[in-house]
């Protein structure tokens, strides 16, 4: 059995601590249930289901510290795993930026489980294939997808007294479409808590449309465009820039966010006055859950507000040594949209590119945020508010910091990888070559 309720969890941890003799222990007990089904070549190739559970021990002898897992809590397994966590933290050396478990914490009661999606069945999964594949066979097309729905539990006890217990609920999916004479991609993705809200046809419909519509791609000139970011595109460049919104590479002078001759831009405008960008656990779309992996508390946190930074996330050892209160880093990320959709923000473009996703994405700068990559799946240009053509992929070279203060329109919000992304126009976003790739 793979899903523990909160009562039963708490005895296994129990009886975990009960055989610590070190400083302090901490244990993790986490378990969940998934099933999947995948499709290629529009055809189903693998379908199946996983249990797992584990438990994680972490000993502390001062500053020195061991780690053990194991997935069998009987009581000798459960001694077993405890002595040599023990054991290594014996044979380890002292971490200097070892801090001691917190204390019992107060949480929020999590909202990120649903039990429709709990109950997924191998049928219904075999339905979502069937809504991808039979509309692109008869569209001359070729669906590839995947489908990976899961629920479970993780939850943490320490020697100091916290305990933790988080349920959560979980489905995502992914479909590319390609055209069968090889010239034409698109692509979708969806994720949510709530199967309910999921639409199977719909999403597909989406990538057979777009497969269609990008068939033949023409090149135009590399250079800087208007650009129409979907969700997906705009979600992988801000979730790199709110993960570098760390304090202590801006005090160590190796982030965006440091300044010339010390210090930090917090409380700085960095973006356009438009933007605003928080996280919110309990958030009804992108819920998550109410603490994290060192047990601490998640709330409501603004990050960018009006185009000013708010916060930036200090480490609870990083608190310490600036003395000042530790803000741990997001399990999610929101962004605040407007009312346009798609075809709004197109109908309002006199020249641009629309960008589907992107892909490969590396840093080339970290301390101004610069990043490359390559568009994929269905990039278009736009003409006189109507799509015009589809174009060749670009490699661009851009940084989330600059695109931001090109803002031009945000659109509505989307759930996307667990956060909540507007489609975005930008103006003189920067493609810097062709790619061949469709």
């Amino acid at each position: 059995m793979a899903i523990y309720t909160e009562e039963e969890a708490r005895k296994i941890m129990e009886k975990a601590l009960s055989f610590s003799t070190a400083d302090a222990c901490e244990v993790n007990l986490s378990g969940s249930e998934s099933g999947n089904i995948r499709y290629a070549r529009n055809t189903v190739s693998t379908s199946g289901h996983r249990s797992n559970q584990s438990l994680v021990v972490q000993s502390n002898f001062g500053k020195k510290s061991g780690t053990a897992t194991i997935d069998e809590f009987d009581d000798a397994s459960l001694e077993k795993v405890v002595k040599r966590a023990e054991e290594l933290a014996q044979l380890s050396p002292e971490n200097p930026e070892f801090m001691e478990p917190l204390e019992q914490q107060s949480y929020d009661e999590a909202v990120n489980y649903i039990e429709a999606t709990a109950n997924i069945t191998p049928e219904y999964r075999a339905t979502v294939a069937n809504d991808s594949i039979t509309p692109a066979a008869s569209q001359d097309v070729t669906a590839a997808g995947f489908l990976d729905d899961s629920y479970g539990f993780s939850a943490m006890m320490n020697s100091k007294g916290l305990f933790a217990y988080n349920k959560s609920s979980n489905v995502d999916f992914t479909v590319t479409m390609r055209t069968n004479d090889g010239t034409g991609s698109g692509w979708v993705s969806r994720d949510y808590n709530d199967i309910n809200k999921f639409d199977a046809a719909e999403a597909s419909k989406i990538a057979i449309d777009k497969a269609v519509l990008s068939k033949e791609a023409l090149a135009i000139e590399p250079g800087k465009y208007t650009v129409i970011l979907e969700p997906a595109a705009a979600e992988d460049l801000l979730t790199n820039m709110a993960r570098s919104l760390n304090a202590r590479t801006a005090d160590e002078g190796r982030s965006f966010m440091s300044k010339e001759g010390g210090g930090t831009k917090m409380g700085e405008k960095i973006v356009d006055e438009r933007v605003n960008i928080w996280s919110d656990p309990l958030h009804p779309e992108v819920p998550t859950s109410t603490w994290n992996g060192a047990g601490q508390p998640l709330k409501k946190t603004s990050w960018i507000e009006n185009g000013v930074v708010k916060n930036l996330a200090y480490s609870r050892y990083w608190a310490e040594q600036q003395g000042v209160d530790p803000v741990p880093f997001p399990n999610n990320i929101i962004m605040a949209g407007g009312d346009a959709s798609l075809d709004d923000l197109i109908k309002s473009t006199k020249k641009g590119i629309l960008v589907t996703r992107l892909w490969y994405i590396r840093s080339v700068d970290p301390q101004t945020l610069l990043y490359t990559g390559l568009t994929r799946d269905g990039t278009f240009y736009i003409e006189n508010g109507k799509i015009k053509h589809p174009v060749k992929n670009f490699r661009f070279n851009e940084s989330p910091v600059i695109m931001l203060n090109n803002l031009e329109t945000l659109g509505e919000q989307v759930r996307i990888n667990g956060n909540l992304i507007p489609y975005m126009k930008i103006r003189d976003f920067t493609f810097t070559s062709l790619s061949d790739a469709v």
